[in-house]
């Protein structure tokens, strides 16, 4: 599970980085500030997890070890699913870059 933890954890801090290129107003200065924000990022989804189950009467997660499984799989299936989309699209997602400074915006 530390293994699937870590990855999953490199693998946010990575569309956390693309993210800061793609979205105009998300920015990291520092490595560190990216894969800390990547690590809160994955505890709060856990944490958001067991409280909805916590609050859904025919929904249950036994322990927080179970919500950041269930996390990491949902993040998972949301890369897995992002991939689908491009190929049933035939790569034909039209992504926007943001430019920075300059406020001009380019396509990848």
């Amino acid at each position: 599970m530390l293994t699937g933890f870590i990855f999953m954890w490199l693998v946010t801090a990575t569309e956390l980085w693309i993210a800061t290129f793609v979205v105009p107003g998300v920015r990291a200065t520092t490595l560190g500030g990216l894969l800390w924000t990547a690590l809160i990022l994955g505890l709060v989804n856990a944490f958001t997890l067991w409280l909805s189950a916590a609050m859904v009467k025919n929904f249950e997660i036994d322990s927080f070890g179970s919500a950041l499984l269930a996390a990491v799989v949902m993040a998972l299936l949301g890369v897995m699913g992002f991939i689908l989309m491009t190929w049933l699209m035939m790569g034909e997602v039209d992504w926007m870059m943001y430019q920075g400074q300059s406020g001009s915006y380019g396509h990848f």
